[in-house]
């Protein structure tokens, strides 16, 4: 197992002592390589960490995690050497999840509210409908993913690259599908909700993420639509971390930090 702070994150450094570390969950199915472009647009002072599931990529070898609970647990553990400066948190899909699911850790484990959480196309917990689609087969699986709009779908048509990458994802919609909290705990941390126009069925989706505002007792919600489909994230980048840039504007300013070991 990788369970170590640098198995669990790529880590993005811009600036030798950052004000604010920006931890970013993928969604289902997806790598911390859905991020490797916002360092780039993202303040000199921000680092950026990007949370690598198991089962994929260069942790290939490792089981891949079913259980929300394991999850959380673990990322939540492998953050700990991280939180001698401020964290926000941003989740895409399954991610959005897994994020609150970390936020509440950090604020009742070790004390730490995050200065804000951003969620991404996802319901909110409570609100979040189930497809079943990891009781299907492999291709009702990879349709309903594709249902949700094209970001690097292509690869299901390559028979090897599709053997290689499904378990990961059967894994992931298992995880997020058996996910069903009837209270989650509401979050000291502000949150912002962000979800593309054309989200399948974006009526109910927009409904259902708002209620992103009744798990925050900050007294500050947000939420910002942007053009384009489930994945409006790849399209839009330059819009949304910029979007997320003004939103962490001032955290972590003239603050006096004690460096790491």
């Amino acid at each position: 197992m990788t369970d170590t702070a640098a198995g669990w994150f790529r880590i993005h450094r811009r600036a030798v002592e950052p004000r604010l570390r920006l931890v970013c969950f993928p969604h289902a199915g997806g790598t911390a390589q859905l991020y490797h472009g916002w360092p780039a647009r993202l303040p000199m002072d921000i680092e950026l960490l990007a949370v690598r599931y198991p089962g994929r990529q260069d942790r290939l070898s490792e089981p891949c995690v079913e259980d929300m609970t394991v999850l959380a647990d673990r990322i939540t553990d492998a953050l700990v050497p991280y939180l001698d400066r401020p964290v926000a948190l941003f989740g895409h899909s399954m991610g959005s999840a897994v994020a609150y699911e970390v936020a509440h850790r950090l604020e009742a484990r070790h004390g730490t509210t995050a200065a804000r959480l951003m969620v991404s196309g996802r319901a909110a917990p409570h609100r979040a409908r189930t497809s079943g689609l990891h009781e299907g087969d492999d291709d009702a699986l990879v349709a309903g993913v594709r249902s949700l709009g094209d970001l690097g779908s292509e690869v299901f048509d390559i028979p090897e690259l599709r053997e290689l990458l499904l378990p990961a994802l059967r894994a992931d919609y298992r995880l997020i599908e058996t996910y069903r909290p009837e209270h989650p705990t509401p979050l000291r941390a502000p949150v912002t909700a962000y979800i593309g126009d054309d989200d399948p069925g974006s009526g109910r989706v927009r409904e259902d993420v708002t209620a992103w505002a009744e798990l925050t007792t900050a007294g500050d919600f947000a939420l910002r639509a942007f053009p384009g489909d489930h994945f409006y994230l790849a399209p839009c980048e330059a819009e949304l971390t910029t979007d997320i840039a003004q939103r962490l504007e001032g955290v972590g300013r003239n603050r006096k930090f004690i460096a790491s070991p």
